[in-house]
């Protein structure tokens, strides 16, 4: 047995659930006379819904595959060898649910090792190998990939990124080695470190085109037949492949800082991974890949054990599979259908979601106001915005039409609802003016409507108490800008029936939006936390503390900004808004800030002239201030913003808010944007020991989102 053998047969012990990728070898004839053809198929037996990854079992079959194409190979049987996986789906990368139960650095580093081994025979056989990107690419899928000699990518593929950064780890299997000695070191950060921070964004089959990390490109359809006879004519030697010669100048170096400019603006510091992978494309330079990939193995084995991974992991998770079940949703068969959608508002959040149900749901949109003038903008924003989907190519001109049709305005509730299944208002926070609209609403629809509202902190049983069908209305809480914050906060209000909540989930669900049952509780929960946390902050520099060691508190945790910068982003009006909402209830844990009342007061949206090059206090907001002499250091001013998050979120679930404590997170990764590695917070609570120190226990099971003792 190979020492490869040996490495992936204990390995495999570990993962005793692996779901296994089959690597199938099977023969055929290039076209053209250019001679016998190996091509592995990569196939976990199951329908493209579940994507293959490697584990250690997967890299053993791939291995032996390998083996068998090698000795034919040197045998001069066959001319090339070629690699591609099932229908839509070419390999997704490790198995994530196995790495979670690595115990100690030295199985880590074993994973490690063991996929090198695999891959790296890819590109040392006696024959050229191609790579056939067919489907969806990701991590270590992308990375076998890149072992090969050439690559091909379909002009329909989906989905192609190295997203280890984003999580947590490093491209590990020859991605930070490979890709900068093919592409160049600025695109490989862009892949590797950019796009993976940027909420892992995916590259498309042409981009990876473009880029330069697949050699050609064919459409769809036929894309394995035509990726085969270009392989032909690469192995005839009718088509040379040329690559650009890289520059390993400064350039290089001037790439690996720009990657960590942005690791930098996005994680701050707190997360190791991103640099990490900026230390081996740094190293990358010399083009020895034998160096680079013994440097992978040993960031893999060290980031494997920390926490920051368990968490990424735990947050992935929480994404991809908690998301799609959301705890506490009425059996879907009670949903009723909605063919039609009326929004009471006209202004900026009511067009955007205008613009978001006639895209999603395809049924007409009615928006309401209290004047044309206001109807007519609210219209005419949601066509601006269609036009510029139009111009940017994501549609038609048959689809611009047809959306544009469906988004129309009117004053007249009666006859504009009288017809519609749904209808939510967007109107002033103030829980009169919900009430008579809802009040107007009810009159103009059927009995069957739903009425939703987005208030982000009323209470939805008072909002529905005057109305004679009460258990029809839902909270229906988006965040903005809606087009990108995938959150939405479903509230059940005291009287809200199963039916109505069953729509709801089924309309969030069109919507492509990640929905999270929530309990009538005020501002919920993003709004709950981040007040409860905007607060704490906010009564520190009240008491004395310069804002700009306040704002300066939170940077450790890697927060995608900073507590002032929320505030204005937020905006400083709503903010106090909320606070004043929650101080009502809970006045012993909400303060409002004066000086955040003043701020409104003279109107102020900024505390900072963003005009330099780095944020300084606005003098006019300076003056405004009054504080008092207690000055605490960004450690103190951190330990007392985190210690109210951990008692806040206590009394959360101890009020059944949500169901469990991985709801609360859910809802700060996509409704406030908090990152993977913390795991939305209470990995990180658990972790720094602040849960057991404020309340008295964890919010998580041990061993999860944790590190193995």
């Amino acid at each position: 047995m190979s020492n490869t053998a040996e490495l992936l047969k204990g390995a495999a012990t570990l993962f005793p659930d692996e779901v296994v990728t089959h690597a199938h070898v099977r023969h055929l004839d290039l076209p053209a006379g250019a001679g016998r053809f190996a091509l592995i198929t990569l196939d976990n037996g199951h329908d493209h819904k579940k994507p293959s990854t490697f584990g250690p079992q997967s890299l053993a079959e791939l291995d032996a595959a390998i083996n068998q194409v090698e000795t034919e190979a040197a045998a001069g049987e066959i001319v090339a060898v070629g690699i591609t996986g099932k229908p839509f789906v070419f390999a997704v990368g490790a198995d994530l649910k196995g790495v979670e139960l690595l115990r100690n650095r030295e199985d880590a580093l074993a994973i490690g090792q063991g996929g090198h081994a695999v891959f790296k025979r890819l590109g040392s056989l006696a024959v050229p190998s191609f790579a056939y990107y067919n489907g969806a690419a990701m991590g270590g899928g992308v990375e076998v990939g890149l072992h090969c000699t050439y690559r091909t990518v379909s002009a329909a593929l989906p989905a192609f990124s190295l997203p280890e950064v984003f999580l947590g780890l490093v491209p590990g299997w020859g991605g930070c080695a490979l890709l900068p000695n093919l592409i160049g070191a600025d695109r490989a950060v862009s892949v590797i470190i950019e796009n993976s921070l940027n909420q892992n964004k995916q590259l498309k089959g042409r981009q990876v085109h473009e880029l330069g990390i697949a050699d050609a490109i064919f459409e769809g359809a036929d894309f394995l037949e035509e990726s085969l006879r270009w392989t032909a004519s690469v192995v005839s030697g009718a088509t040379e492949v040329v690559r650009p010669e890289l520059n390993r100048d400064e350039a290089w170096d001037q790439a690996v800082q720009r990657g960590r400019e942005i690791a930098d603006s996005k994680v701050h510091g707190a997360a190791p991974a991103a640099y990490r992978a900026l230390d081996i494309i740094s190293a990358a330079k010399s083009g020895d890949l034998r160096a680079g990939f013994d440097a992978e193995d040993q960031a893999l084995a060290d980031l494997i054990m920390t926490g920051e991974l368990r968490s990424g992991l735990y947050a992935f998770d929480l994404v991809q599979r908690r998301a799609k079940r959301p705890a506490g949703a009425p059996d879907k068969s009670l949903a009723r259908p909605v063919t039609k959608v009326g929004i009471v508002g006209a202004g900026l959040m009511a067009s955007q979601l205008a613009l978001l149900f006639a895209r999603r749901l395809q049924v007409p949109v009615v928006l309401t106001d209290i004047d044309q003038e206001r109807v007519d903008k609210g219209v005419g924003y949601v066509h601006e915005e269609i036009d510029k989907l139009l111009l940017k190519g994501r549609l038609n001109q048959d689809q611009s039409n047809r959306l544009k049709a469906l988004v129309t305005g009117s004053l007249d509730k009666s006859a504009a609802f009288a017809d519609a299944d749904f209808v939510i208002e967007a109107v002033f926070e103030e829980m009169s003016v919900k009430q008579q609209v809802f009040a107007e609403v009810e009159a103009a629809v059927p009995e069957h409507a739903i009425l939703a509202t987005n208030t982000s902190s009323l209470s939805i049983s008072e909002m529905a108490a005057k109305l004679k069908h009460p258990e029809r209305v839902v909270g229906f809480h988006f965040f903005n800008p809606v087009a990108i914050l995938p959150l939405l906060e479903i509230v059940r209000g005291e009287r809200t029936d199963d039916a109505s909540l069953a729509t709801a989930f089924s309309v969030a669900k069109s919507l492509k939006k990640t929905a999270v049952l929530v309990k009538d509780a005020p501002a919920f929960v993003v709004n709950r936390v981040l007040t409860r946390f905007l607060g704490e902050v906010l009564g520190t520099i009240d008491e004395g503390t310069p804002v700009e060691v306040a704002d300066r508190a939170l940077a450790p945790l890697g927060l995608p900004m900073s507590p002032i910068m929320l505030l204005e982003l937020v905006g400083p009006a709503v903010a106090h808004h909320v606070a004043g909402t929650l101080h009502g209830a809970f006045p012993d844990r909400f303060g409002q800030s004066e000086n955040l009342g003043r701020i409104v007061a003279a109107g102020k949206r900024t505390f900072y002239v963003h005009d330099s090059g780095s944020p300084e206090l606005d003098p006019e907001v300076a003056e405004l201030f009054q504080t008092g002499d207690t000055v605490l250091t960004e450690e103190q001013v951190r330990d007392r913003a985190l210690d109210a998050i951990a008692q806040e979120i206590r009394l959360m679930l101890d009020d059944g808010v949500v169901a469990e404590a991985q709801d609360i997170d859910l809802c700060l990764i996509a409704g406030a944007g908090w990152p993977f590695h913390l795991g939305g917070i209470t990995p990180y609570l658990d972790r720094e020991g602040v849960s057991e120190r404020v309340t008295g226990q964890r919010f998580l099971e041990p061993g999860v989102a944790s590190v193995p003792a």
